[in-house]
């Protein structure tokens, strides 16, 4: 197999090209978590608890991303949700002794503990914490495999605590060997890295760009002789949590889109990677939506209802409240114009006589609709609903016979515990009326995760087209889910 030499490393740089990537996937919903944020009180138990769990996921996924172990996931959502207890582990859950496993678990969680005291002690970031970061991590692994001249696997001996001393080059399975940067420039490009992260910080750069150019910067220097992904995870997370964000929690099943973001950004185009590190916040941060704070006194609990009292009377009168109507109105006729164009494309392919379609909104008289539908769609997506908040619906109906239709409904309502943050949802509503006195109705599921959006600012037109994006997947998933019904 021929060998295919890629050049990683360039020495560190920040390029306007990082300033002009997409952070709309995050920017929709910033605004109304950095608002909830508020309510979350130093020491609350129910963020904490919230945090303990991130921190866990982190721990676990980090190292099934770099093949240290693998867990089932089964095994995994205990430990999210129970902590890491060795008893809890079945013969079938890893592929390494249930022992080391934990092990490496625990100095994982005991770096991200790291992270947030360096954080909350207001210590900045410097080479000297990224080696005890680094130290601490490789707590339980004193190995790391490699590959010798002659292609043969053998054990490497890790430097804990030290930059690499020999090149750490990898080889993938087609004969590509990717070059990163030499032992002898790790410190200086280390030093400029560190120096260019503290310029963008006093800049007020994007947090989520920040950090996506921080940890690709890292990976192409690979400092280390092993754990490089775990370390750039880690230091990226720092400064995400830095900014009242969330640790970079990269799932498995998120593996190859990571991976193909970071190469794109090694060729040049940072674009896909930031868009990649949206996405990851904003599924952190519609978990975090939906926490609802629980005080544990009476007293607590009559302060809370007070302060709710007060600050939904205050609200009404307050310009967020007249900002949050404005951006719903723009956003619900946005939609609206969106479904009218979907069926007028429609109407180009498919006859009137073959399948009648038309297109309707809910006003002030039946704005209830599909109540029961969408609880069931929440509980499918597990987030909360609130009925008692504004919501609209919006219906593509396509009548495939005089008395039998095809519905396309899309909700739009309110998402968590915030007052502020929408979801766009969507099912199927089949009718059928064929009998006068015996009408039928039964909800079919899309399957398609909610789309959030934050009410607390104007739509962009970066949003406008994600919403797009996301209504013709709608009714493209939908459409082949009735063609399939009708066959």
């Amino acid at each position: 197999m021929a060998e295919k030499k890629i050049k990683v490393w360039s020495p560190i740089a920040f390029s306007d090209r990082w300033l002009h990537a997409d952070t709309s996937f995050f920017d929709e919903l910033a605004a109304s978590w950095y608002e909830k944020r508020k309510e979350f009180k130093e020491g609350s138990k129910d963020y904490n608890d919230f945090l303990d769990r991130l921190k866990r996921q982190h721990a676990i996924e980090t190292g099934v991303i770099e093949n240290l172990y693998d867990v089932s996931e089964g095994i995994t959502q205990t430990f999210i949700k129970e902590g890491f207890v060795e008893s809890f582990v079945g013969h079938d859950d890893t592929n390494i002794p249930p022992s080391k496993l934990i092990a490496f678990l625990r100095s994982h969680f005991e770096a991200m503990d790291f992270v947030f005291d360096l954080i909350k002690n207001n210590r900045p970031l410097t080479k000297s914490f990224i080696l005890e970061l680094y130290q601490l991590i490789l707590k339980h692994q004193d190995y790391s495999d490699a590959i010798d001249s002659l292609g043969r696997p053998v054990k490497i001996k890790v430097l804990k605590g030290k930059f690499k001393d020999q090149p750490n080059n990898p080889k993938r399975e087609d004969g590509t060997i990717f070059l990163y940067c030499p032992p002898v420039h790790v410190d200086a490009e280390t030093e400029r890295l560190l120096a260019i992260y503290h310029k963008l910080e006093t800049q007020n750069v994007h947090p989520v760009i920040i950090a996506s150019w921080f940890h690709h910067a890292f990976t192409q220097i690979h400092p280390f002789q092993d754990g490089n992904g775990r370390m750039a995870r880690l230091l990226a997370s720092l400064i995400l949590i830095k900014h009242r964000l969330f640790p970079l929690n990269v799932l498995r099943s998120e593996k190859p889109e990571y991976i193909r973001a970071l190469e794109k950004a090694d060729s040049g185009d940072p674009n896909d990677l930031v868009r990649f590190f949206s996405k990851v916040q904003r599924r952190q941060i519609e978990s975090a939506l939906n926490i609802q704070t629980r005080p544990e006194t009476l007293r607590e609990v009559a302060e809370m209802f007070k302060e709710r009292v007060e600050a939904s009377i205050t609200r009404r009168k307050a310009e967020r409240g007249n900002l949050i109507e404005k951006n719903r109105r723009v956003l619900t006729e946005y939609i609206y114009s969106i479904i009218g164009s979907i069926q007028k494309k429609l109407f180009e392919i498919i006859p009137k006589d073959k399948a009648y379609i038309t297109a309707t909104s809910s006003n002030e008289s039946n704005y209830y609709y599909y109540t029961r539908q969408i609880v069931q769609y929440a509980n499918e997506h597990d987030y909360f609903f609130n009925k008692n908040l504004d919501r609209r619906w919006y219906r593509l109906s396509f009548h495939v016979a005089e008395e039998k239709r095809y519905d396309i409904v899309i909700s739009i309502h309110h998402f968590g515990y915030s007052d502020s943050v929408v979801a766009l949802g969507a099912f199927i509503q089949f009718v059928d009326k064929t009998h006068e006195d015996n009408r039928i109705e039964h909800t079919i599921p899309l399957n398609m995760k909610p789309y959030t959006l934050s009410l607390e600012q104007e739509l962009s037109e970066s949003s406008k087209k994600n919403i797009e994006s996301y209504l013709n997947d709608v009714v493209k998933i939908g459409l082949s889910i009735i063609s399939n019904e009708i066959s």
